[in-house]
């Protein structure tokens, strides 16, 4: 009963997330189970968010505790946090200015194949270089829904697996689907100059 209750209290480390997420990939939910997964998905991504608001809260205590005669450091662009895309670079892809150099179309999909097939194409087209990608996630207008993966796939980008790989994303400009897609701006490769 003890060790039951230390289980459910356990917070999974990040190594343990990676993993959950590479069986999830590979798994189809049983008939009425993908709620359950949906709410550990939640789960995990609230877990990560408290990670990095704590370790944010220590090096800002830390920050404070040193010489005030010594400027601090730049700041730099927290590991979990993505910005949207400045406007002259969303208004460049928008009007065909600045290439889309790659597009993923997920809508239709369940949300442990969209999740493998995303991270599958990011990782490919971070590897190759690639910079502005789409993400067609679809609306989730049909049946009254309000469409799971234009909701999870945000949420996605804050998890270990794919945090690195993304700088910014944007809603698309509604000729590349509005709402139901996303620009995203790849991170640059280690050594890779601007």
């Amino acid at each position: 009963m003890a060790s039951e209750r230390q289980t459910k209290e356990r917070k999974l480390s990040t190594d343990e997330r990676i993993l959950w997420g590479k069986v999830a990939k590979s798994t189809r939910p049983m008939p009425g189970r993908l709620a359950d997964i949906e709410a550990f998905d939640e789960v995990l991504a609230a877990e990560a968010r408290a990670e990095e608001t704590a370790r944010a809260e220590k090096e800002k205590a830390s920050a404070a505790s040193v010489d005030p005669q010594i400027p601090p450091p730049p700041a730099k662009q927290s590991s979990g946090a993505h910005h949207p895309l400045e406007r002259p670079v969303k208004r460049k892809i928008a009007k065909g200015r600045l290439a889309l150099e790659a597009r993923i179309d997920l809508h239709g999909l369940i949300q442990s194949e969209a999740h493998a097939m995303l991270l599958d194409f990011l990782l490919r087209a971070h590897q190759r270089g690639l910079r502005h990608v789409l993400v067609i996630t679809g609306k989730g207008s049909s049946m009254g829904s309000e469409g799971a993966l234009k909701r999870a796939v945000p949420m996605w980008f804050s998890k270990p697996e794919f945090r690195f790989l993304i700088s910014s994303y944007e809603t698309a400009a509604q000729h590349h689907g509005g709402d139901g897609a996303l620009y995203i701006r790849l991170s640059r490769l280690k050594g890779e100059r601007l």
